[in-house]
């Protein structure tokens, strides 16, 4: 089964200094540069989702700032596919899944921020559309939420998220699981 690694979203305006700092979003990157790692020596495809905001009033990823940027922890090679994208779900209005056709792929290994968001609708989405899918647990971040004026702590809505994806959408495994496996 062809595998290939999905990073959503590995941008810096996630990580400290960021204009929508996550949690955890360091030692997330740090454990989707492992993954990447195996992934480039393995020479396994590697694809980067990169989301630019262009709807008015965003106040992160806007074009051409450095926020923007895909953070250094992961930064693309030559040989890497950059897909960008305007909208949560990384299929959305953009050629990731032909792309995935083309390359035969089936089995699709997510990684990146936010687990409650871009994470979250890409993998349902893949599985959707008929592909195996694996999130890579550690590999994630979200932030704290606030629903109807309570704090809900990052870890808890990274917890569910992965619990809901769990249920049907995606297998979940920590970072070295994964690189075990493959």
């Amino acid at each position: 089964m062809k595998t290939a690694l999905i990073l959503i979203d590995i941008q810096n305006d996630y990580f400290p200094g960021g204009k929508n700092e996550m949690v955890k979003s360091q030692e997330a990157g740090q454990k989707a540069k492992e993954v990447l790692t195996h992934f480039r020596q393995k020479e396994l495809p590697v694809i980067h989702i990169k989301h630019l905001s262009v709807r008015p009033g965003a106040t992160f990823f806007i074009p051409g700032t450095e926020g923007a940027e895909i953070h250094a922890d992961v930064t693309p090679i030559q040989t890497e596919t950059v897909i960008t994208k305007h909208f949560p779900n990384s299929f959305r209005e953009t050629e990731l899944h032909q792309h995935l056709l083309e390359q035969k792929t089936e089995h699709l290994v997510i990684a990146g921020m936010m687990s409650h968001m871009c994470v979250d609708s890409t993998a349902r989405a893949a599985k959707d559309l008929g592909y195996q899918v694996t999130v890579v647990i550690d590999a994630c971040a979200s932030k704290n939420l606030t629903l109807q004026g309570k704090e809900i702590p990052a870890q808890e809505i990274h917890d569910s998220y992965m619990a809901g994806l769990k249920y049907f959408y995606a297998d979940i495994k920590r970072s070295d699981e994964l690189i075990q496996q493959l």
